[in-house]
């Protein structure tokens, strides 16, 4: 995120937050991953492909017995996704999106066999999605984005590990998606999140907090 907590601006233009080195380093982290998650407006308003970039994890991943890249994952109310979206398109991962109750039938008809549409509850409940997620062998689940999806996870208790890569700018905008929302998060001022890790990569600076018992160092 900026300084001032901005996930990105408001341009049409994708906002670079952070630099070659630490874009390596999140690689690394997905590598280790079994699933990414993003919310469906992270795939329309970026498009990520949510593969691993590098040939030498790639590999590692399948000399361990993995697919290349790990599952991907979406989580959408009304299902207002393009089939042509590299989610769908990019890679051989297993697609996972699940979606609010009403609109099931409408994803399943419209993606078809571009990936697996299942009943998230309506609307759609996190808690599920992860014991879903879990029934099918995930085991480390990265929730990539955006803002939506970080705050649902972070209120619901439901992550470990917060990663948080601050860039050396401001945005300057209130318009501008922010990494959380409004909610009441368990780590708050009476329940101080463990910090686990300061590193400066180059010119962005990454923290790593502890919020449960699960994590790992």
């Amino acid at each position: 995120m900026s300084i001032d907590g901005y996930l990105d601006d408001t341009t049409e233009e994708r906002l670079l937050l952070s630099n070659d080195a630490d874009f390596d380093r999140v690689d690394e982290v997905r590598a280790g991953c079994d699933a990414i998650l993003v919310g469906a407006a992270t795939i329309r308003q970026d498009n990520p492909r949510l593969l691993v970039r590098s040939e030498r994890r790639r590999a590692a991943r399948i000399a361990r017995g993995e697919p290349a890249d790990p599952v991907k994952v979406t989580v959408t109310g009304r299902c207002d996704l393009d089939p042509a979206a590299a989610f769908f398109t990019a890679g051989e991962a297993e697609k996972l999106v699940y979606c609010a109750t009403p609109a099931v039938a409408q994803a399943r008809e419209r993606l078809g066999a571009l990936a697996t549409v299942v009943d998230g509850g309506d609307p759609v409940d996190v808690r599920l999605v992860s014991a879903d997620l879990a029934a099918r062998g995930v085991r480390r689940l990265m929730v990539e984005g955006g803002g939506t999806m970080h705050t649902q996870f972070l209120t619901r208790d439901l992550a470990d590990e917060l990663q948080l890569v601050v860039a050396p700018f401001f945005v300057g905008d209130s318009r501008a998606p922010r990494f959380v929302h409004d909610g009441t998060f368990p780590a708050g001022p009476k329940n101080r999140a463990g910090l686990a890790e300061v590193r400066q990569i180059g010119d962005v600076v990454l923290l790593r907090y502890a919020l449960s018992e699960r994590f790992e160092k």
